[in-house]
C-alpha cells in the first residue's frame, strides 16, 4: 500500500514538484533529483530492494540507487524534487491508471513510497530494434501517485478501441499497459531518408491513455551538438582557457554574442 501524498507542482518550463507529507510518510525520489526540504526530513540512500532491483533500475536509465525521504517530525512536512531539463511533470496516479503505466526510460522523478518501478521489455524485436526507446521501459506500479518529466509540451490522449495514432518515436513519454506498442517503416524512400523523422514511426493502438512530449531530451541535445560543430573551429578563445563561450555551443545558442 504506497503512502497517501499531497503535492504542488510549481512553475512552467522548468517545474518543480513539492510533495507534502504528514508524519511518517515518505517520498522516493531518483538519486540527485531533491532541490529543498523542511525540517524533520531523513534522507537514506538504498538499493531500494536489493542488489537486483538497483540493477533493473540501472538498466532503465535510472541510478542504481535510489532516495527515500521520510517525514520524522511533527505536524506536516515538506520536499521538492526538480526536473532535469525544460518540460512538464506528469502526475501519474496509478490507482486510477489500473495499477502500472509504461514509461519511457530516464522519465522517473519520484514517487510515493510504496511504487516500485520495474523493467518492462517491447514484446516485439522490431519494435525494440527501431522504436527509440529499444527494448526497455520502465514499469511504475503500485496503488498511489508517482511523477515522470518529459521535455517541452505534454499532450494527452484517450485512445479509443483500434484507434492508432502514428508518432515520432522519440516523442512518446508514457502509456498504459492495455494500449498496444509497434512500429512502422516511414513510407516512401525519399520521406526515409531526406524527411528527418527517421527510418520509422511508432504506432500506438488504443485503447488506453498516452502522453506524448514535443521535445524529447534528444532531440534538444542533437540541437545543441549540431550548433557546436557549426561553431567548433573558431569557438575556442585560448585566452580565458574554455572552449566556444562566444562562438561554440553556447555562443549558438545565445545568437554568438562575444561581449561577455
Amino acid at each position: 500500500m504506497a503512502d497517501e501524498i499531497d503535492y504542488n507542482i510549481i512553475g512552467n518550463d522548468m517545474q518543480l514538484v513539492e510533495i507534502e507529507l504528514d508524519t511518517n510518510e515518505a517520498v522516493r525520489a531518483e538519486a540527485g533529483a531533491m532541490m529543498y526540504m523542511g525540517p524533520g526530513i531523513k534522507m537514506q540512500t538504498s538499493t531500494g530492494g536489493g542488489l537486483l532491483k538497483g540493477l533493473k533500475r540501472a538498466i532503465t536509465g535510472e541510478s542504481f540507487f535510489i532516495t527515500s525521504f521520510t517525514h520524522e517530525g511533527s505536524g506536516k512536512g515538506y520536499v521538492a524534487f526538480g526536473a532535469p531539463y525544460p518540460g512538464k511533470i506528469i502526475p501519474l496516479d496509478l490507482t486510477e491508471l489500473g495499477g502500472s503505466f509504461l514509461c519511457q526510460k530516464d522519465s522517473f522523478l519520484c514517487a510515493a513510497n510504496g511504487i516500485d518501478i520495474e523493467l518492462a521489455l517491447t514484446k516485439k524485436i522490431g519494435a525494440g530494434l527501431f522504436g527509440g526507446e529499444g527494448f526497455i521501459l520502465q514499469r511504475l506500479k503500485g496503488n498511489g501517485l508517482a511523477f515522470v518529466h518529459a521535455g517541452g509540451t505534454i499532450i494527452e490522449k484517450d485512445l479509443a478501441a483500434g484507434e492508432t495514432i502514428r508518432v515520432d518515436t522519440g516523442c512518446i513519454t508514457a502509456f498504459a499497459e492495455s494500449v498496444k506498442y509497434d512500429i512502422q517503416l516511414a513510407g516512401g524512400f525519399k520521406n526515409a531518408l531526406f524527411g528527418g523523422e527517421g527510418l520509422v514511426l511508432a504506432t500506438l493502438t488504443g485503447p488506453g491513455k498516452i502522453y506524448l512530449q514535443s521535445l524529447p531530451f534528444s532531440r534538444l541535445a542533437d540541437r545543441i551538438v549540431a550548433a557546436s560543430r557549426y561553431q567548433g573551429g573558431s569557438g575556442r578563445d585560448e585566452s580565458r582557457g574554455v572552449a566556444g563561450i562566444g562562438g561554440g555551443t553556447l555562443g549558438a545558442l545565445l545568437g554568438g554574442d562575444r561581449s561577455f
